[in-house]
């Protein structure tokens, strides 16, 4: 990690926004990027998923990446290995930081979004660029047990850098990955609406369980005051550090 600077008014750290996600879940680009303007002070990865991708393509990566932001490009692939591969190494050469792969796809599948993502990456000078393995979704409460150690070791077979998984099975996916990057969508500060999220912890839950990367949406994006809502929610972070 880069030496971080220290939190200003009205800006949160940049070891905190490192680690905080901001999904931007709308149909437009102009929306998204009136979105980022409004919060991006206090998150440093944005996340450009299937909804974003669909309506605005490429321009939905490299906007952003312009911008100086990392990018967790969560498209979820999953198909037969040669496409995954393809698919990856485009999402690589845009600049995107972050790839999301389904690991229920197999070792094979995922080992082939890993090597597109790398090459891809290593095409435009890239350095940080990191698959992460879709273990269990957070809206998903029904998973059997053994479905998330089965998942992550997919992973790690697989080579890929990081896992997605709930806050509530961080811990045990430690176990497994030690040195893995794990996301942690289904972040809920306390008070929010629990909206399609069947598993969430709060902001502090994540941090103290060992997350790394803390997907938080619609408490910031959906909130009264946006900005505050962030404001807020960096500073829980910044303590639970």
């Amino acid at each position: 990690m880069t030496p971080t600077e220290p939190a200003t008014p009205g800006r949160a750290s940049d070891e905190v926004r490192e680690r905080l996600v901001l999904p931007l879940d709308v149909d437009d680009l102009v929306s998204a990027t009136r979105l980022v303007r409004a919060v991006g002070d206090y998150f440093g990865v944005v996340k450009v998923g299937l909804e974003l991708y669909s309506a605005a393509g490429p321009d939905a990566i490299s906007t952003f990446v312009d911008q100086g932001f990392k990018v967790f490009a969560d498209l979820k692939l999953c198909d037969i290995p040669t496409t995954v591969n393809h698919a990856a190494r485009v999402m690589g050469a845009l600049g995107a930081n972050y790839l999301t792969v389904h690991a229920f796809g197999g070792a094979e599948m995922v080992r082939a979004g890993v090597e597109g993502f790398d090459e891809g990456a290593a095409a435009v000078g890239s350095t940080e660029s990191r698959v992460l393995a879709v273990t269990v979704l957070t809206s998903d409460d029904d998973a059997p047990q053994h479905i998330l150690g089965k998942r992550v070791k997919v992973a790690l077979a697989a080579g890929a850098g990081g896992i997605v998984c709930a806050g509530s099975d961080v811990v045990e996916a430690r176990q497994y990955g030690p040195r893995l990057t794990i996301a942690v969508p289904g972040i809920r500060p306390h008070g929010s609406a629990a909206d399609d999220q069947a598993r969430r912890v709060t902001p502090s839950q994540a941090v103290e369980a060992g997350a790394d990367l803390l997907v938080v949406g619609r408490p910031v994006t959906a909130a009264a005051d946006p900005v505050a809502a962030a404001a807020r929610l960096a500073a829980e972070v910044e303590a639970a550090m």
